[in-house]
């Protein structure tokens, strides 16, 4: 009840405050008139006691601020404050712009950053238990992460102690049948346990059954939740329903939940059991997940997986001899990759924050210099520090909060942008950063810098206020004497606002010359004019060899006869592509235990290497009339001469592998980049392709014309046969600039170059900022200085000489800090050392340039001062 009392009263006193004030005002009189009254009778004149009332009355201001305070209306003050505080912006627009702009831009990058980093990092992947999870390779002389084949799967399985559950995946495309043809459609096939594994429940539906991955099991699917909405509208009724996939047919029996991604297979639509039939163990094509038992950590896992792989080497030495394992954590596998970039991009985000708040307090810093005069007159007419406190803090709230409110909504249209925008296969590759936006933790987040700003921004001008009223302060209106306190204060702010910018321009500068050192790779092959496609055929018509090779040479005369086509041919893989391949070589007439001799093995059409326009640098290369015999033939890269017949002639050396026939080199050629741009080129050979056909393999074209020729690849190949699947069509250049090696290098170019940007244009308007400032509070000392005969250019030159100090301390710093800074993402840098010399000289000279220009505005303004003008002003 008292409560509601109070409140009742309040609502009295706000609808009677009208009457309030005339009351207030009617006792206030009746004061002022008692006391001239009481003076009046000890013989004072009326005028005299009048003066004399006043003054001991105090100020009539303060006393309706007290009395307002004091009944209840301290809101009314706020208000008052608010108001006051949008009068002041609205009187310097200029400040106004420019300070929410800036805070705009800082707020920005860190909250879409942050977002970035909180899908990325911060949320827990859709599994149970995600930290007991782990993935599995096999190790190699080349690597740690290859491929297991099917067999090992099964011992690995049996033999180890350290998991609860073990499954395979292995993600591979599948050929629908449609109404409209066969299309290449995303999918994986896993063994049967491993939803289970994972800890993933379907959304709709169940999960494969217990033995529904053996050969005679009934052919089931899952669905992903994207390809359920897609392809089949969401209805619910999908379940029992069957799709095609490479010639059989499979019933759907589940749907998996919105938010489950598995990112080292995707991008999957659909999810089939693995069926094997009895692989041998040198086919090695699939990957491991397990689930760590309780209490069993990373380590321990390792070394049982060690002993496992070694008792097999010892087992079956001719397929397993030198390979090992490699016991990675899942999280670690998903998020590894982006974690240095995006921790990065995040303090990349925090220094340009700090450099857009630094740039803030600096133009309120120097406003507050301007308003001492005002600060000094109204504590002089009674109004107290605290209340001069929170009109000043309302002020900078005000500021931080339309600042902030726009930064929030420019970073909310951004990842809407970025999600739209972005590559597809990037997308897959990172399916976490699906769906990004404000979410509960990016909201809190942009709150907290939101707030922390609004308190910096409102503590920061009353460091410029006076803490008395004196003669001096209220005649500073009219001085221009310089503020030394303010002034050092905010050089330091611009050195550090420089050397952000610097380590920023730093990081660009290497990322971009990376990027182009990587698309500027040497890759073995004439990348202009070449088209490229992958081929599938359906797998129950082609059974025989004879029938694929007779599909291979029909298809590449038909291609030729394609307008300025000038060569076609086939391989196994195409260039620029995974890398994978591998098998182990011996080499006839030489001992060894051929431990560590992998390499990549490829096949290819007689044609190829002439289409790829790659270098024969000895021998020749294989002929249509050896393709046809199946002669055993090959043809070897630089990097296998180097390795295995330096000093000696490799032309005429004998081979062997898959426990097949000796094979003769016949010719060297330059090294083709078969794996990721960045990846070191490894010894490769390649056979004819009748040595091992495949029904899927790639289709290479050299044309006049390539883009245009891509449309017309699909249909040559339909009209050979309407059942082929053609898909991944693109130029060579195409496949170069959109690799994932390239995408990643791109987008982390893009995205440091653009704070970079920002960094740049705040640090020099910071340093303009400070110099104009500089040289308003010194017009007087300026205007002596040429009252007594120094020249235009002998201002200049003063501070211009102080401007290039400021320069020079912030880029000596920058250059410093950045090249820690460098050291630290040194694994994001291709082909350019940590310490790139050019890059850090453009730097320097880019931002040197660029700061000395914003400089030299108020060094000519300060040598335009008249100097009769300036002293009058004094």
């Amino acid at each position: 009840m008292g409560t509601m009392g109070r409140i009742v009263r309040r609502i009295g006193l706000l609808v009677g405050r009208r009457r309030f004030r005339s009351e207030l005002e009617e006792e206030m009189r009746l004061h002022r008139e008692e006391i001239e009254r009481e003076i009046a009778t000890g013989g004072a004149s009326e005028d005299e006691a009048r003066r004399a009332a006043r003054r001991r009355f105090g100020n009539e201001t303060r006393v309706r601020e007290r009395s307002h305070e004091v009944i209840g209306f301290g809101f009314e003050t706020i208000a008052q404050d608010l108001r006051f505080a949008l009068r002041q912006l609205r009187r310097d627009p200029g400040f106004a712009a420019t300070a929410i702009t800036t805070l705009a831009l800082g707020v920005c990058a860190s909250v879409a950053i942050f977002a970035v980093v909180d899908a990325a990092l911060i949320r827990p992947l859709p599994y149970r238990e995600p930290s007991r999870l782990v993935a599995l390779y096999e190790a190699i002389s080349v690597g740690p992460q290859f491929h297991i084949s099917y067999p090992d799967y099964l011992d690995w399985k049996q033999m180890n102690k350290s998991f609860d559950a073990l499954d395979i995946y292995v993600p591979s495309p599948f050929m629908e049948k449609t109404p409209s043809g066969v299309q290449k459609v995303d999918g994986a096939a896993v063994t049967d346990g491993f939803f289970k594994t994972l800890g993933a429940t379907p959304a709709l539906g169940r999960d494969f059954l217990a033995g529904e991955d053996n050969p005679s099991a009934p052919k089931t699917v899952i669905l992903s939740y994207g390809a359920w909405q897609r392809r089949y509208g969401g209805r619910k009724n999908v379940l029992g329903e069957t799709v095609t996939l490479d010639g059989g047919l499979y019933t759907i029996v589940g749907v998996l939940p919105k938010e489950f991604h598995f990112a080292p297979a995707e991008p999957v639509d659909f999810w089939i059991t693995t069926h094997d039939s009895g692989s041998g163990r040198g086919d090695h094509s699939a990957y491991g997940v397990a689930r760590l038992k309780a209490g069993t950590s990373l380590e321990q896992a390792a070394a049982d997986m060690k002993t496992v792989t070694t008792q097999l080497e010892k087992q079956y030495p001719d397929t397993n001899r030198g390979r090992g394992s490699t016991v990675w954590s899942l999280t670690e596998v998903i998020r590894g990759d982006v974690r240095p970039v995006l921790v990065m991009l995040l303090c990349g985000a925090a220094l340009l924050l700090l450099i857009a708040c630094v740039n803030v307090v600096s133009l309120l810093l120097a406003r507050a210099e301007k308003r001492r005069r005002e600060i000094a007159v109204r504590g002089a007419l009674g109004a107290s520090r605290w209340r001069l406190t929170r009109q000043f803090v309302t002020e900078g709230v005000l500021l931080v909060a339309i600042g902030g409110a726009a930064g929030v909504a420019i970073a909310s249209a951004a990842l809407r942008a970025f999600e739209r925008l972005a590559p597809a296969d990037m997308l897959a590759r990172m399916p976490y950063l699906t769906g990004m936006g404000i979410s509960g933790h990016v909201l809190v987040f942009a709150v907290s810098i939101v707030l922390l700003a609004g308190v910096l921004f409102g503590v920061a001008p009353l460091l410029r206020m006076p803490t008395r009223v004196t003669n001096e302060n209220l005649n500073d209106g009219g001085r221009t004497s310089a503020g030394t306190g303010w002034s050092r204060f905010g050089t330091k702010l611009v050195v550090l606002e420089l050397m952000t910018a610097v380590v920023l321009l730093v990081g660009a500068g290497l990322l971009g010359k990376s990027f182009y050192r990587l698309l500027h790779v040497d890759t073995g092959m004439r990348a202009e004019h070449l088209a490229t496609a992958m081929i599938s055929l359906p797998r129950a018509q082609y059974t025989k060899d004879e029938q694929i090779g007779l599909l291979q040479k029909n298809l590449m005369e038909r291609v030729e006869q394609l307008p300025g086509v000038v060569s076609a041919g086939v391989a196994s893989d195409l260039p620029v592509g995974s890398g994978d391949g591998m098998t182990i070589m011996k080499i006839v007439g030489k001992p060894g235990d051929h431990k560590n001799d992998e390499v990549v093995a490829r096949f290819t059409s007689p044609g190829y290497f002439r289409t790829l326009g790659a270098r024969l640098r000895e021998g020749r290369y294989f002929t249509e009339e050896e393709d046809r015999t199946k002669l055993p033939v090959a043809v070897i890269n630089q990097a296998t001469a180097r390795r295995y017949f330096a000093g000696e002639e490799a032309i005429g050396q004998q081979i062997q592998v898959w426990n097949k026939p000796p094979t003769r080199i016949i010719g060297v050629i330059d090294d083709i980049k078969e794996g990721p741009l960045e990846m070191e080129v490894r010894p490769a050979f390649y056979l004819p392709y009748s040595a091992g056909q495949d029904p899927n393999f790639g289709l290479i074209v050299r044309a006049e014309q390539e883009a245009e020729l891509l449309p017309a690849l699909r249909t040559a190949v339909h009209e050979i046969d309407p059942g082929i699947a053609v898909y991944a069509e693109s130029t060579m250049n195409e496949k170069i600039h959109d690799s994932p090696s390239a995408t990643i290098h791109r987008g982390s170019a893009w995205l440091v170059g653009g704070f970079a940007t920002m960094a740049l244009l705040l640090g020099v308007v910071g340093l303009y900022g400070v110099i104009a400032y500089s040289v308003s509070q010194r017009t007087r000392e300026i205007g002596v200085r040429m009252a007594l005969g120094a020249g235009r250019s002998t201002v200049m030159k003063m501070v211009m000489r102080e401007a290039g100090w400021l320069t020079v301390v912030g880029i000596a710093a920058g250059l410093a800090c950045s090249m820690v800074a460098a050291m630290m993402m040194r694994g994001l840098l291709f082909g350019v050392s940590a310490w790139d010399g050019s890059t850090l000289v453009a730097v320097a000279v880019v931002l040197g340039g660029a700061a000395l220009a914003a400089s030299a505005i108020p060094a000519r303004r300060a040598a335009s001062v008249d100097p009769m003008e300036a002293l009058r002003a004094e």
